[in-house]
């Protein structure tokens, strides 16, 4: 179905949730520059919020998210307190301003928490911020999802629910720490959607230790007898480097780079098969679900919670480590939670990096997107057009993208490359293969 081009996917590049990349944040922004972010916010701006619970009940070795053990009940409610705290003080802030059209829970593991603090986070947020019929998500780990949580996400109005699955095979689950039995999954599976959940996503991965196709593919079989509305299937990104826990992985048992790329293939074509849509390069959705129709009618978006059919530019972050977006800013809150503390507890923003965005960065980001989105972009206000079109030479040489004017189209064999193909337009890109996942 694709061709695979060693060369074209030797180089790790980022996966392009937001331009500039994390990578590029600094610390040279703090309390005022959230400050003055927020009151930049227009009254009728829609906005997204994004709360982070960086707590779960077991730490997966494979995961590079800001989380620790929930091992401890003071350390969580101390966590929720300042949380609290901290969407007053956002909303007090906007004084009334914007208007929130989506609430996700990230983490982590929201359901770290106890059911009865969930219902009080969502409470407190649809009464301090303009909420209109704000579409609620959550991110769940089904190792421990019970009838009590699933009550809680009916008596919210929770109808989006996104499941760490990665994978069903009992040995690759022992391979990266994560050890969760079928019957878990299908248990929450079943209670979401007893509780009124309209729209489940599966979280699966390639690419890891000792995973073949037959694996995967028995993976994806069993995905499907459940029949989730969409599924993200990642490559797992080996970077322990960056994330000491992988080292606990055996790294001489992954699967090589024509490997990975034949899983890719193989999950693509399987859920293709099924049905699905595919949407981007990693996302695949039911044809009536929203990912899916924004995916066909040119309106998806790519964001940090990856893609999206939300249409919201401004995007607050709450929680820590938790990254806001304005139109001019991209806003980090500080990754250590006692520091965190800290600055919620002094009645400040906990803001400690980003970047602002210059007009050329939001022009690149935008194209970027196009790229990632559409399959096509217009560059013709993309400073250094001449210098991209030389890079972008070799993609077109073997017939994976073709201009039209100033228009740059992928062809349908391009999906796999898109990432490498968009950070053609990234002016902050090195040769810097520690930092980075592979782009298959």
């Amino acid at each position: 179905m694709w061709t695979f081009y060693p060369d074209l996917l030797a180089r790790p590049v980022p996966r392009y949730t937001s331009y500039p990349t994390a990578a590029e944040f600094d610390d040279t922004v703090g309390h005022d520059d959230m400050a003055a972010a927020l009151d930049a916010v227009p009254d009728e701006e829609p906005i997204s919020l994004y709360l982070h619970i960086p707590y779960c009940h077991a730490i997966c070795w494979y995961c590079g998210c800001n989380t620790g053990a929930a091992n401890r009940t003071a350390r969580l409610d101390a966590y929720l307190v300042r949380l609290h705290e901290e969407i007053t003080s956002v909303a007090t802030r906007l004084a009334g301003r914007g208007r929130v059209g989506r609430i996700a829970f990230g983490g982590g593991s929201p359901n770290a928490v106890s059911p009865k603090a969930f219902v009080a986070l969502v409470d407190h947020v649809v009464t301090a911020f303009r909420c209109d019929d704000a579409v609620l998500s959550v991110e769940l780990d089904p190792r421990g999802f019970e009838a009590d949580w699933a009550s809680a996400m009916a008596d919210t109005g929770v109808t989006r629910a996104s499941l760490g699955v990665q994978t069903f095979d009992p040995k690759l689950q022992a391979a990266i720490g994560r050890v969760q039995p079928e019957a878990d999954i299908r248990r929450t599976t079943d209670l979401l959607r007893a509780g009124g959940v309209e729209s489940i996503n599966f979280d699966l991965m390639y690419g890891l230790p000792g995973q073949d196709d037959a694996t995967l593919q028995a993976t994806l079989d069993t995905a499907l007898t459940l029949a989730p509305d969409r599924l993200a299937v990642f490559g797992y990104a080996h970077v322990p480097n960056l994330i000491p826990r992988q080292r606990r992985i055996d790294a001489r048992a992954l699967p090589d780079a024509a490997a990975r790329f034949g899983q890719a293939v193989l999950a693509h074509r399987r859920l293709s098969e099924a049905g699905y849509e595919s949407v981007g390069f990693d996302h695949f959705a039911r044809p009536q679900d929203a990912l899916a129709r924004a995916a066909a009618n040119g309106t998806l978006r790519r964001n940090f919670q990856g893609f999206t059919e939300d249409k919201a530019d401004v995007l607050l972050g709450l929680g820590a480590s938790a990254i806001g977006q304005f139109p001019d800013w991209l806003l980090q809150n500080e990754k250590n939670t006692a520091r965190w503390h800290a600055a919620i507890d002094g009645a400040r923003f906990a803001t400690a990096r980003g970047v602002r965005r210059t007009a050329q960065d939001v022009v690149r980001g935008r194209a970027i997107e196009a790229i990632l989105c559409r399959g096509a972009a217009d560059l013709a206000y993309v400073p250094e057009l001449e210098g991209i079109q030389s890079r972008l030479s070799r993609f077109e040489d073997l017939g994976l993208i073709e201009w039209r004017n100033t228009i740059v189209e992928l062809a349908d064999d391009a999906r796999p490359y898109a990432r490498v193909i968009a950070a053609t337009l990234d002016v902050h890109r090195v040769e810097d293969g520690a930092r980075f996942s592979n782009a298959i």
